[in-house]
């Protein structure tokens, strides 16, 4: 049938408009896949940990940079905020959710800023994932189904530790930070006391940012202890370990702890550095994974320097981040969660992984002593063992749903 001229100009504009809609909706699908996937980061820029937020923030983005700065074909930016105390640090991460729209944040390294994100995080059903925060009630009555953790709980790692204090010696000292983590240490290290035959001749809980802690080693001295049990951070622990060198304790009275970080040795420097430590991990332990020796060799080739445990923190944490996004195939918030409770690293000796109804990273840490003579600038420690050493022993180590007391909503 022949279209009259009005009929004809009808028919193109249609095919016209039909090709714009199309070039349109090609155009729109191009935007959204040059759109950058944002990724916040809550690590300390400032203050006693700042070395630690460092080395944090490196790790995450080391891991962003070995998945080709990408995921799911989309650009990654890692937008960097700061940890200085628990009310910034939750207002820090609001920010991030309204301004930045991020998917997801990693970070979260003191144990109270750790507590306070997860508020947020929680609320606004935003992935968060800590990498450096060990207080039991993240994992435990305060867990949250949008909350992961990398480190290993407090009671965890004092239930590895305190067998070692207890072959040094049976009367214990206490000095730790006057928040959760401090507080942690004191309830998991009394409860083991009985059970290592050891007893507490004193304690000390020291605010953060002590810059003289002069009037604190002379009770210690005084009280007479086997061993003193730790549980001071970043620029705290390295103010600690300086004084009690100065004041002739290094090789007086043993000292042990938990949750340290390499930087904290680099900054006090082999003379005044001592102990016997809980560890996440250590660049020079001959078990590292091919994985984690190409880490570390991209860290050191990038800084010319090896990283830190907190490298690795950052570092898994992200990269766990990353594959989980890329198994979900979306930046749908309940899709990644419900992918990192899926996820697990299959690399080392036995798999680790978060546990589903915890969302706590079940791995051994390792346990180091510092070497008699230090003849390396970075190479401050000697591996011991791990804290646990089979699959069934590390899971046990981290309790049951009974013992630490999460009970998670539906997703």
């Amino acid at each position: 049938m022949t279209k009259s001229p009005t009929q004809r100009r009808a028919f193109i504009g249609a095919i016209a408009g039909a090709m714009a809609l199309s070039t349109l909706g090609l155009g729109a699908a191009y935007a959204q896949s040059a759109e950058p996937i944002r990724i916040g980061l809550i690590y300390s820029k400032q203050g006693p940990g700042a070395a630690i937020g460092q080395y944090l923030q490196r790790g995450s983005e080391l891991a962003v940079e070995q998945a080709g700065g990408k995921v799911l074909g989309r650009p990654i930016e890692l937008v960097w905020l700061d940890e200085p105390n628990p009310q910034v640090s939750q207002q820090n991460m609001q920010r991030l959710v309204d301004e930045s729209k991020v998917v997801a944040v990693v970070g979260g390294n003191y144990s109270s800023s750790a507590l306070a994100m997860m508020s947020v995080a929680n609320r606004e059903k935003i992935p968060l994932i800590l990498t450096g925060a060990a207080a039991s009630e993240i994992t435990g009555k305060s867990c949250s189904r949008y909350t992961f953790r990398t480190q290993a709980t407090v009671p965890v790692q004092m239930e590895g530790l305190m067998p070692y204090v207890s072959q040094i010696g049976k009367k214990v000292y206490f000095i730790t930070a006057s928040y959760a983590f401090g507080q942690d240490i004191l309830r998991a290290s009394r409860a083991l006391l009985k059970k290592v035959g050891a007893t507490e001749v004193g304690v000390d809980e020291v605010p953060i940012n002590t810059a003289d802690y002069s009037s604190y080693i002379l009770k210690i001295r005084q009280a007479k202890p086997d061993v003193v049990v730790g549980g001071l951070v970043g620029g705290d622990f390295s103010n600690f370990l300086k004084q009690w060198n100065e004041m002739g304790m290094k090789d007086k009275i043993p000292y042990a702890a938990i949750a340290v970080t390499d930087t904290d040795f680099w900054d006090v420097g082999a003379q005044a550095s001592t102990g016997i430590y809980v560890k996440p991990w250590y660049y020079n332990n001959p078990k590292n994974t091919a994985a984690e020796k190409k880490m570390t060799a991209d860290f050191e080739k990038k800084y010319h320097e090896p990283p830190s445990d907190k490298t690795w923190s950052g570092w898994i944490g992200m990269r766990a981040l990353l594959e989980s996004i890329e198994a979900a195939k979306s930046t749908d918030p309940k899709a990644i969660v419900t992918q990192l409770e899926k996820w697990k690293n299959t690399e080392e000796a036995f798999p680790f992984f978060f546990r589903e109804w915890d969302h706590q990273m079940v791995r051994p840490a390792v346990i180091v002593g510092v070497k008699k003579q230090i003849t390396d600038k970075w190479d401050y420690f000697d591996v011991l063992k791990n804290t646990s050493d089979s699959a069934a022993s590390t899971e046990a180590a981290f309790g049951t749903k009974e013992e630490v007391g999460c009970n998670m909503p539906p997703l």
